[in-house]
């Protein structure tokens, strides 16, 4: 029977990568709290810019600022399920904290995924042309690849050039983007076109087929802050300041 969705995996294998996004999303949103929100430092400068600049207040703002956390969880998710799609190809498998992200069966291929083109600095840069030129290395028969799943061009080409001012080259090292590495790994020109095209129909098909019983909690970080106000007598970003930099010179006093 041909698949409904993609020509290049079992409809099976789609539902089951939808699937697991599904549940990184479902993690993301579930209660973000004051604690998870300070995890990483909050810039609370920045947000004074913002609310005053684009003229916000500043409850809505920190909502906002939980939401851009929440979408830097998810993004992260987005290139999981690339390689999940990916190492769904016959022939190809996932690297599971191997140290690649997808290699062929047959040690021919090994690739790292990122899904954008600007995740890296120049350290981390070369820090993966060294680990994918070991691979070649090691692997007389391998080409391997830097895949840039969002790229600003078309393109499958060998990695060359000045890295942190170093000249670095491999004959079997190579950057490829999105397009290009799902017509390599599967053989159809338009994979990740197929992709793109079946997603809505997938994502349906899937939230049709499961009981609709997540519970969401709601983020309660807001709320935590905002009760602390009214003792404090601080407003929120005072509060939100006090909380991250109390022990900076004078914060204690705000």
């Amino acid at each position: 029977m041909a698949n409904k969705y993609v020509n290049f995996i079992t409809d099976e294998h789609l539902l089951f990568c939808i699937e697991n996004l599904h549940k990184a999303y479902l993690r993301a949103k579930n209660n973000i709290t004051k604690k998870n929100f300070y995890s990483n430092k909050v810039d609370t400068i920045k947000l004074t810019f913002d609310s005053k600049f684009n003229d916000i207040n500043e409850e809505n703002l920190i909502q906002s600022e939980i939401l851009r956390q929440i979408d830097k969880s998810i993004n992260n998710s987005i290139g999981t399920f690339h390689e999940q799609i990916l190492g769904g190809i016959e022939g190809f498998e996932v690297g599971n904290l191997s140290g690649f992200d997808v290699k062929a069966d047959d040690d021919t291929l090994f690739a790292d995924i990122k899904n954008k083109h600007n995740t890296m600095n120049s350290s981390s840069s070369e820090a993966l042309f060294q680990k994918l030129a070991r691979y070649a290395d090691d692997y007389k028969k391998a080409k391997c690849y830097w895949v840039q799943i969002l790229a600003k061009n078309s393109f499958n080409e060998l990695w060359k050039g000045e890295i942190n001012g170093k000249e670095y080259s491999h004959s079997r090292v190579y950057k490829i983007s999105g397009d290009q590495f799902y017509a390599l790994l599967s053989g159809e020109q338009d994979a990740l076109l197929q992709l793109y095209k079946a997603l809505p129909v997938a994502i349906n098909d899937y939230l049709n087929s499961i009981e609709h019983n997540h519970t969401i909690i709601e983020n309660s970080a807001i709320d935590e802050i905002k009760l602390q106000t009214v003792t404090s007598n601080k407003s929120i970003l005072d509060q939100i300041t006090f909380d991250n930099y109390n022990y900076y010179l004078g914060f204690d006093k705000l």
